[in-house]
């Protein structure tokens, strides 16, 4: 399978479980479970609960996906640490 055929999401991660893998949120109100990819692996970015992430999912199976990017928070000048809602 090539590039162009996967689906990217954005989302909030939710829950934490072992071996790097993830509950998200997405934006469209699904939750899968994902994985971190390779890359984000071996240069020990920290994934943690509350964080946006950039997803990519197959048409295949729409409930699984790999974490492929964790989005920057932006602070200004009134924002506080938790800056996200998180939906549960």
């Amino acid at each position: 399978m090539n590039k162009k055929n996967f689906i990217i999401a954005e989302g909030l991660v939710t829950d934490a479980y072992p071996n790097g893998m993830f509950k998200v949120h997405l934006d469209n109100g699904t939750d899968i479970l994902t994985y971190i990819s390779g890359k984000i692996r071996y240069n020990s970015v920290r994934i943690l609960i509350g964080d946006r992430v950039r997803v990519e999912l197959t048409p295949y199976d729409l409930t699984r996906g790999r974490i492929i990017y964790r989005l920057t928070r932006s602070k200004s000048s009134n924002d506080d640490d938790d800056d996200y809602d998180i939906p549960f």
